[in-house]
Order: C-alpha cells, then structure tokens, then sequence
C-alpha cells in the first residue's frame, strides 16, 4: 500500500514540473493556450493522469492533444530527471471536462433565474385563494336566553 501523502506530492511535483515543461520547452505550433489542471496518481506510483485545459475551440483541442501526445515521452524523461524516483511514471493526458460542466451549470442558473423571474412577475397582481385567515377557530357559544 502507498502512502497516500506521498502520491499527493509526487502528483504536485509532476504537476509542476508538466506545466514548466510546457510552457517553456515545447514548440510545437500545434500546441495552444495549454493550462494543467490536475494530475492523479495511481496506488502503485507507475501511472500519472495529467489533466489539461486548453483555450480554444475543438480544433484547437485536438491539435494540442496531438502536440502533447508527441511531447509525452521527452516529458516523461524530464518528469524522472527531476523528481529522482526509482520508477517514472507513465504520463497520459486527458482533456479535463471541469470548463464545459461550469458553463452547463451556469446556463441552467440562468434557466432558473429567468423562471423565478417569471414567477414574481406573476405573483404581482395575485391574492390568495380561500379566507383570509384559514385556521380554525373555536365556535363561540351563543345564549339561548337572550
């Protein structure tokens, strides 16, 4: 079992370490506005899932899957260089999904704001069906003698 202190910082330094490489040793022209979100690490230390966003429509996704894919192997080397472990890690690459479900989540906010909206404007000009006052009340006991 590994411990899991230790995976979360090896995951942090390979983090780092990707995000350096990207940003000033490839030069790729097929590689975008690449930013690294998140790396995991799996229990035994071999295999790290390097999570990425890019800026861009889904051309520019591709192509910058494509450049890092080629990149995969010379990072993996600096990757080992740098962090000193027995084993380096594989490296894969997976297009985060977190900026789509944020815009999802935004549009069904505005989704529901525009229908609370709808709901006051329909509220304005009601009244409330039934008495005004629905609870019940005790009867009051009328005399017969007067």
């Amino acid at each position: 079992m590994v411990d899991q202190g230790r995976a979360r910082r090896l995951a942090g330094r390979i983090k780092q370490i990707v995000a350096t490489f990207v940003e000033t040793q490839i030069k790729d022209p097929r590689l975008g506005m690449v930013t690294i979100t998140d790396v995991r690490m799996t229990g035994d230390l071999h295999d790290a899932t390097v999570f990425y966003t890019v800026f861009g429509d889904e051309d520019a996704q591709r192509e910058s899957a494509m450049a890092l894919e080629s990149a995969k192997g010379v990072m993996r080397t600096e990757v080992g260089r740098l962090t000193g472990v027995r084993f380096t890690p594989t490296l894969t690459f997976i297009l985060d999904a977190v900026p789509e479900t944020a815009k999802h989540i935004d549009d069904l906010l505005t989704v529901a704001a525009q229908a609370d909206a709808e709901l006051d404007r329909a509220r304005m000009g009601a009244s409330y069906a039934g008495d005004a006052d629905p609870y019940r009340k005790p009867r009051e006991v009328v005399d017969d003698e007067e």
